[in-house]
């Protein structure tokens, strides 16, 4: 659900050099890609966890498992 917020006319008008410097279509796209560069989130989860996972094997399971 669509939410408005307010801000300044000066970071208004970052927020729109921004997405034309990016040619992105709105203002959400602007602030989504700011956040997830400034937390260091691909934008793209697709193999993310590639070359850190390894195969699955039958001693994975949860019943084989010693408490």
């Amino acid at each position: 659900m669509p939410k408005t917020i307010q801000v300044k006319d000066n970071t208004y008008k970052l927020l729109d050099f921004l997405r034309k410097k990016y040619r992105l279509k709105t203002f959400n796209d602007v602030i989504e890609n700011l956040a997830l560069r400034e937390l260091g989130l691909p934008e793209d989860m697709f193999g993310v966890d590639k070359d850190r996972i390894k195969p699955y094997s039958v001693g994975d399971r949860m019943e084989d498992r010693e408490w």
